[in-house]
C-alpha cells in the first residue's frame, strides 16, 4: 500500500492536487492511504518552500506544482 500525502495549507490547488492524486490511485487499481497535511511544521520538516506538495512513501516528489493523475500514476509505478 502507498502512502501518499497532499501538503499544503488547503488552497485550491492543494485541493485539485489531492483529486488528481486520487484519480491517479483509481486508475492504475492500487491500495493507498492518500492524506492531507495542513500543519506548518510538518510541511517544513520535509522542506517544502512552494505548496503543494506531493509526498509517496515519505519522499517528496513534487513541489509548487499541480501534477496531473499521469504523472503522478508514473511515480506511484516506479
Amino acid at each position: 500500500m502507498k502512502d501518499i500525502k497532499i501538503l499544503g495549507p488547503g488552497c485550491a490547488n492543494c485541493k485539485k492536487l489531492e483529486r488528481e492524486a486520487r484519480k491517479a490511485v483509481d486508475s492504475i487499481g492500487i491500495e493507498a492511504n492518500i492524506e492531507k497535511v495542513t500543519d506548518y511544521a510538518e510541511i517544513a520538516a520535509y522542506g517544502l518552500m512552494a505548496t503543494p506538495g506531493l509526498v509517496v512513501d515519505n519522499e517528496l516528489v513534487s513541489a509548487g506544482k499541480v501534477l496531473p493523475a499521469r504523472t503522478i500514476a508514473e511515480i506511484l509505478t516506479r
